[in-house]
């Protein structure tokens, strides 16, 4: 590795409103600097490409501030070392960490941990697998599902977004534990794979269909856990049919993050007075120190083929902006990945 390599990035130009564009985008190259006394430096290999993106692009208050203007766009992603000065990390180790839409990242020593630089190991799961079940989205599943959700044989659980990647971690993970598991996702294509593929026991098809009455048919007994990752109308659909003691896990609310009014809160949010219910918010970062030990779980349901994930891998850095859109139109069908370069 020369310090004469480029490292392409693309970083943040402009606050969206609605949907993001190729407005909101700054194409830039710098070079790459070798590192320093107990630094590294990661080739990007892959690229996690999630919902959340565009809610760090907003100004304001939030679990993590906001990506500033002219930043190189945040993004999680998995890489392999090409030099380091670190006593943990060799050349040739393949990593996780907060790498930025770019090729590059170097990570000073004072810089190691927030970066949440670690190393991955390919022999649990594959690159996409590791942005994927055993990444980030997988592990907001697993959290939110066991920590907020609380599952107990028998009950029913519902998940929203079902064939996205938190949506497949929630599904196969509550039917491991012994749930009725419906999901909600829009195409028949998409249904008939988490019924056949992963193993649901019903998929509710939002984009052909009455949300409300699929429920009614799907959990005649109603829903002890709903797992959300869309909010709006259908959240609203799913509260008007949860049980006493229900618990509602917010992930997140695909439906609203590109609307240019105010957020569309639950209407039918008495119904937790009603059913004793109980609504809580997931945020993956608050379970870092535990991370290792979800993934060794699902890294052994993935070997004995309990677990199964699908990736949608898109490639090159140039085609970000196009693939980000992808999420909030439903066009990828699984977990969205950028490739940014081979191996």
């Amino acid at each position: 590795m020369t310090t004469s390599a480029t490292n392409h990035q693309i970083r943040l130009a402009a606050r969206p409103v609605g949907l993001p564009t190729d407005a909101n985008w700054q194409h830039t190259t710098e070079a790459v600097a070798q590192p320093d006394d107990g630094g590294v430096l990661v080739k990007t290999l892959a690229l996690s490409l999630d919902p959340a993106m565009r809610g760090w692009m907003n100004e304001g208050k939030s679990y993590i501030p906001p990506v500033g203007l002219g930043e190189v766009m945040r993004a999680g992603g998995v890489g392999v070392v090409i030099a380091s000065k670190h006593p943990k990390f060799a050349v040739g180790d393949h990593v996780s960490a907060g790498l930025g839409v770019q090729e590059y990242l170097l990570i000073p020593a004072d810089q190691i941990r927030r970066s949440g630089l670690v190393k991955i190991d390919l022999a649990l799961g594959s690159l996409t697998q590791w942005l994927n079940v055993l990444g980030m989205p997988g592990m907001t599943g697993y959290f939110g599902l066991m920590d907020v959700g609380q599952p107990q044989p028998g009950e029913t659980l519902v998940v929203s977004g079902a064939s996205g990647a938190v949506g497949q971690t929630v599904g196969q993970m509550a039917k491991i534990k012994g749930c009725r598991v419906v999901g909600i996702a829009g195409g028949q294509a998409k249904c008939d794979w988490v019924v056949n593929t992963l193993g649901f026991d019903a998929c509710i098809d939002y984009k052909n269909g009455s949300v409300k009455d699929g429920l009614k048919q799907h959990c005649p007994k109603g829903v002890d856990i709903y797992f959300d990752n869309v909010g709006g109308e259908i959240l609203d659909a799913v509260l008007a049919r949860i049980n006493r003691k229900a618990r509602i896990v917010i992930c997140g609310a695909i439906s609203q993050y590109n609307a240019t009014t105010a957020v569309q809160g639950p209407k039918n949010y008495l119904s937790l007075l009603v059913n004793r219910a109980r609504m809580e918010g997931i945020v993956v970062f608050d379970y870092a120190d535990r991370y290792h030990l979800a993934v060794a779980e699902m890294a052994g349901y993935l070997k004995d083929g309990r677990m199964k994930s699908r990736e949608d891998v898109v490639n090159g850095l140039t085609n970000f902006p196009k693939a980000l859109t992808q999420l909030f139109t439903g066009e990828n069908f699984g977990k969205l990945v950028l490739k940014v370069a081979d191996h």
